[in-house]
């Protein structure tokens, strides 16, 4: 299961929305730096409307939703490439998850203490912006150094690292990300083998005072951020407001729903995090749907019906043979799996086949 940590400053309400997205308890959340040291990590459900849909089709009483882990890493301070706060901490746990939600503290409240005294997100984005870059920097310039002995010798595989690490160098060196740094596929390929921190895909996570979440697209810390992220890092940044979904944790649905009527908001914004999350991590839904069960399954944009099928059990993608495919609006509209097969909407799909975001699927395989 592919992991998105929860970074940024002390402070700013990366436990709360931990606590939060994972609707638990576990992370401790204090008014005070390092209250996180030892990560804690959560599986989150992704919430997807059409699951309820398929439901009733498919008149079953289970559903399973898709997921993925949520980390919750210790806040970063100024100098933690170089070892300050719990930075050698704090930069290994970065490197093990796939993906970064950084959050950033998009409020004013004086009984909440700021790790640097005053509030300004766009300065802490570029306080751990820099940090990864430095820490990414010192590391491909380590490798530059071992890399260019082979590469001297006329080693192919050194010659394609030495010229994508010469072109991440200076391009860190200037403060860059090196998600920000055009290169081809191929060369983007290599640069994974560098494990770079700034090279993971990123969301912003701007949190907002429950007061302010209704109108949180004028609030001027929010505008400053979006325009920010958009510009210098090529990301894009949500709102949420941490504490209120964290006041939702212990209310059932329907007392969840009338509590957020009362604000003037359908959700806090989590639930818009996980889903983009989701897709930046790079994942796509397809379903199941009988009597049953109905049930989202994960799978990489891009991926062919077998490995789809190899996602349920090896079995179906060593074995696979073909998938009966109907798009999820196509099955909607129709309201019946009967009446799509009479309309022509169902199709047999062969290896070659790329799923689709909300196929719906039925494999053919043997064993």
């Amino acid at each position: 299961m592919l992991k998105a940590g929860i970074v940024g400053l002390p402070n700013v309400g990366k436990s709360t929305l931990f606590n939060a997205v994972t609707r638990t308890r576990k992370a401790q959340a204090a008014n005070y730096p390092f209250c996180t040291i030892d990560p804690n990590v959560g599986v989150v459900t992704v919430p997807d409307s059409r699951l309820a849909v398929l439901q009733k089709i498919a008149r079953t009483n289970v559903v399973i939703p898709a997921a993925i882990e949520f980390v919750d890493i210790a806040g970063l301070v100024q100098g933690a490439s170089a070892g300050e706060g719990l930075g050698n901490k704090f930069l290994s746990h970065i490197r093990e998850v796939d993906a970064i939600v950084q959050v950033v503290r998009c409020f004013e409240d004086p009984d909440i203490h700021h790790v640097t005294g005053t509030v300004d997100p766009v300065r802490d984005i570029e306080t751990i912006t820099t940090e990864l870059v430095l820490a990414d920097l010192e590391g491909i310039n380590k490798r530059l150094e071992k890399v260019s002995k082979d590469a001297k010798r006329g080693d192919k595989v050194a010659l394609a690292e030495q010229g994508v690490l010469q072109k991440l160098q200076p391009h860190l060196d200037a403060g860059k990300p090196a998600l920000t740094l055009e290169l081809t596929p191929e060369e983007r390929a290599i640069s994974k083998l560098f494990w770079l921190m700034t090279d993971k895909p990123t969301i912003f996570a701007c949190n907002v005072k429950e007061s302010d979440l209704v109108q949180a697209d004028s609030n001027p810390f929010v505008q400053k951020v979006r325009e920010y992220v958009k510009q210098h890092l090529a990301c894009e940044a949500v709102v949420i407001s941490a504490q209120i979904e964290s006041d939702l944790v212990d209310l059932s649905e329907e007392e969840a729903k009338q509590f957020l009527a009362e604000l003037g908001v359908t959700e806090s914004g989590v639930g818009a995090l996980i889903r983009a999350t989701y897709h930046l991590l790079g994942l796509r839904t397809y379903f199941t749907a009988g009597e049953k069960e109905v049930r989202a399954w994960t799978i990489h944009a891009g991926d062919t019906a077998p490995k789809a099928a190899g996602v349920i059990h090896s079995d179906f993608e060593r074995g696979f043979i073909k998938a009966e495919t109907v798009a999820y609006t196509d099955l909607v509209n129709c309201g019946s799996v009967a009446a799509a097969r009479d309309k022509g909407l169902y199709r047999m799909e062969g290896k070659e086949y790329v799923v689709k975001d909300g196929d719906v699927l039925l494999f053919k395989f043997n064993v």
